[in-house]
C-alpha cells in the first residue's frame, strides 16, 4: 500500500516505512489527495472519491499520543471533509472535521493542513469522510501502537491486519445521496456489503480480487475489525473458528471468547484469533452479514465473504473444496446484537484503570426518533410525507456557517443553546401504538451548553415512533463509558440500581438497542464544540444529531488552541 507524501525534516521526530505502510512516531506529515477514481466492482465500473486513488484508503500507523498532520487535498468535483473518528483531538477541535460543525467543507481545488492530536487512545480507530454520503468510499484505518517501551495486555500477535467492512452501490453514491433527499423516502438499499472494498467469491467479476489472509497453524493474529457501512450494523465472525475480543474503540477490554461480533458503523472492535483448526482441503469463510430490526425496512440480505487460508508446507496449494461459512445470527435476531455489545467489559487493570464518573453534576435524557414530516409544496418527488428523525424532539438542522467559528468569535444567528436536557414531550416512548400527533418534530440548530469539567451521564432513549430500531449513537472529541443498557423505557429510579461502575466499556459509539436504552457517562474536560450524531447515515441525514458545546476551564490549559490558519471559508 502506497502513501503520497510531503514531508517535513523539522516536523519528523521519527519516521519509518514499513511493508510499504507509514510507521510514525512523534510527529510526521501525510498528504491526502481526495480525487476521483474508475473502480469495478459487480461488474460495472463508476467513478469514486478516494485518498490517493485507493479504496479502502490509507492506513495511517502511529503510536500513542503522537500528534501528526495531514494535508488534505480535494482534487475532486465534490466539497469534502475528513472526520478522524475516535480520536478526541483535545483542546483542538479545529481538525476534527464534520461539515458545518467544526469548519466549511473544503471547496474543489482548496487543501486544508488538518492536525490530529492523539491522547489516551491506544488501539484500533479510522478515518473518513464527513459531508453529504462521501464516507462511503472515503474511508480508512488509525492503527494506535503502544508507546515505545511498553508493550499489548496480551502476547505479542505473529501478525496484524485491518479488516474493514463497508457497503457497495452499483448506483453514484452522489445521485443515491440525492434521490434520498428528493424522495423523503428510505434510500436503496446497498447491492453488496464488503471485507477491504471486496465483496467476495460469491459475487460476480470478485473471485480474482476477494481478500485473502493467509495463516500459518499455531500462530495467533489481531484484527482489527472496522464498520465503516453506511446503513447498517452487521454481524461477522469466521467458520470454525472463535474470536477473542481484546479492545473497542481504542481501548482495550476483558478477554471475551466468542463465535460473532455484532459491530455498528463507527465502531472497532480487535480480536485475537488463533489459526488452530486442521489442515487440509477446505479454506474458511469471513463473512459479514446485516443486523436489521426496523419493522418493514428494507435490507441488503446479502453476505459479503473473505478467505481464511491456511499455509501449507512450502507450496501454499490452493484448497479445491468449498470453503466453510459461519454461523451468523438472524438478520433480526436483537438479542444477539444487544447481548454482544452488553458483554464487553474495560481491561480494568492496574496499567489501564477507569475512571467512571459517580457524582454527577450533569444529568441528561435524550431521545432518539425516527419522525414524519409533511412534503414541501413545491416538491414533485415527494408522496405527501417524508422521513426525518430527531433528538429530543428537535430536528437538528445545519446551518450555512459552522458552529466552532461562530462560537469562537462570537458570530451571533448561527445557532440557539436551548437544546433541552430532558424530552420535552413525556410519554410511553416504547409503546406499541402512538398518537400521530407525536410524529412531527420541531426543527432548529440548537446546541446544549456544558460547564467545562462537569460529569456527565447522558441516557439514550430509542422511541418507537415511526420506527423503532437500533441507533448507534458517536459522540466526537469524547469517549465515554457505557454504565448500563436495557429495553423498553428507562426507569429512573430502578436501573440505575444496576449500572457497571466497576469496569464498565470505554467507547465512542454505542449501539441503543431497539426500543430501548443505553447510559453513558463522562467528564466534560474538553472544551470544544463537538457533534453528537446517530451513525446510520440515513438517520443523521434525517436531524438524528446534535452539538455539544464544552466551555473553557479557569486556567490556559484548560481552555481551546487558536484556529490553524488556513481554516476553510464557507
Amino acid at each position: 500500500m502506497s502513501l503520497i507524501m510531503k514531508i517535513s525534516v523539522l516536523q519528523i521526530l521519527a519516521l519509518c516505512i514499513l511493508d510499504g505502510v507509514l510507521h510514525c512516531q512523534g510527529w510526521a506529515r501525510h498528504t491526502f489527495v481526495v480525487q476521483e477514481t474508475p473502480y469495478a466492482r459487480l461488474c460495472s465500473t463508476k467513478n469514486i472519491l478516494t485518498v490517493n486513488g485507493q479504496f479502502p484508503g490509507p492506513t495511517l500507523h502511529v503510536n500513542k499520543g503522537d500528534t501528526i498532520v495531514v494535508e488534505v487535498h480535494n482534487k475532486a468535483n465534490y466539497n469534502i471533509t475528513i472526520h478522524w473518528h475516535g480520536v478526541k483531538q483535545p483542546r483542538y477541535p479545529w481538525s476534527d472535521g464534520p461539515e458545518y460543525i467544526t469548519q466549511c467543507p473544503i471547496r474543489p481545488g482548496q487543501k486544508f493542513r488538518q492536525k490530529i492530536k492523539l491522547s489516551s487512545e491506544e488501539g484500533t480507530l479510522w478515518w473518513h469522510a464527513h459531508s453529504d454520503w462521501s464516507r462511503a468510499t472515503v474511508y480508512g484505518a488509525i492503527v494506535i501502537h503502544p508507546k515505545n517501551g511498553t508493550s499489548y495486555p496480551f502476547p505479542k500477535p505473529h501478525a496484524e491486519v485491518p479488516i474493514i467492512l463497508g457497503e457497495w452501490w452499483k448506483k453514484g453514491i452522489t445521485e443515491l445521496y440525492n434521490e434520498f433527499r428528493e424522495s423523503g423516502q428510505d434510500p436503496s438499499v446497498s447491492d453488496a456489503y464488503t471485507i477491504n472494498g471486496q465483496p467476495g467469491d460469491q459475487y460476480p467479476c470478485s473471485k480474482s480480487e476477494t481478500f485473502k489472509f493467509r495463516v500459518d497453524y499455531g500462530k495467533t493474529y489481531l484484527l482489527r475489525i472496522i464498520n465503516a457501512a453506511l446503513q447498517d450494523i452487521l454481524f461477522f465472525g469466521i467458520a470454525k473458528h472463535k474470536l477473542t475480543v481484546v479492545g473497542t474503540d481504542a481501548s482495550y477490554t476483558k478477554p471475551l471468547k466468542t463465535d460473532y461480533i455484532a459491530i455498528s458503523p463507527g465502531q472497532t472492535i480487535d480480536v485475537l484469533l488463533e489459526a488452530n483448526q486442521p489442515l487440509g482441503d477446505h479454506d474458511y469463510y469471513m463473512a459479514a452479514k446485516v443486523y436489521s430490526s426496523a419493522n418493514g425496512v428494507e435490507y441488503d440480505n446479502t453476505t459479503a465473504t473473505a478467505l481464511l487460508h491456511y499455509n501449507v508446507g512450502n507450496d501454499n496449494i490452493n484448497p479445491s473444496s468449498t470453503p466453510y461459512l459461519p454461523n451468523l445470527p438472524s438478520y433480526n435476531d436483537t438479542n444477539a446484537s444487544a447481548n454482544f455489545t452488553g458483554s464487553l467489559r474495560s481491561l480494568a487493570d492496574d496499567d489501564h484503570p477507569v475512571h467512571v464518573p459517580l457524582n454527577i453534576s450533569t444529568p441528561l435524557i435524550f431521545t432518539a426518533s425516527v419522525n414524519i414530516f409533511a412534503c414541501a409544496s413545491n416538491s414533485t418527488s415527494c408522496n405527501g410525507t417524508r422521513l426525518a428523525a430527531s433528538m429530543n424532539n428537535i430536528s437538528f438542522q445545519l446551518p450555512s456557517t459552522d458552529i466552532l467559528s461562530a462560537y469562537y468569535y462570537h458570530i451571533g444567528g448561527v445557532y440557539g443553546d436551548k437544546f433541552p436536557s430532558v424530552p420535552p414531550l413525556k410519554f410511553n416512548f416504547t409503546a406499541d401504538v402512538l398518537p400521530a400527533y407525536l410524529l412531527t418534530p420541531k426543527t432548529g440548530t440548537e446546541v446544549k451548553v456544558i460547564e467545562y469539567n462537569s460529569t456527565v451521564e447522558l441516557v439514550l432513549q430509542g422511541t418507537n415512533l415511526a420506527a423503532g430500531t437500533d441507533h448507534p449513537m458517536h459522540i466526537h472529541g469524547y469517549s465515554f463509558y457505557v454504565v448500563g443498557w436495557g429495553f423498553g423505557n428507562f426507569d429512573k429510579d430502578k436501573d440505575p440500581l444496576g449500572y457497571n461502575l466497576v469496569d464498565p466499556p470505554l467507547q465512542n459509539t454505542i449501539a441503543v438497542p431497539k426500543n430501548g436504552w443505553a447510559a453513558i457517562r463522562f467528564k466534560a474536560n474538553n472544551p470544544g464544540v463537538w457533534f453528537m450524531h446517530c451513525h446510520l447515515e440515513r438517520h443523521l441525514s434525517w436531524g438524528m444529531d446534535m452539538t455539544f458545546i464544552v466551555k473553557n476551564g479557569d486556567h490556559s490549559d484548560a481552555q481551546m488552541l487558536p484556529p490553524p490558519p488556513d481554516m476553510p471559508r464557507c
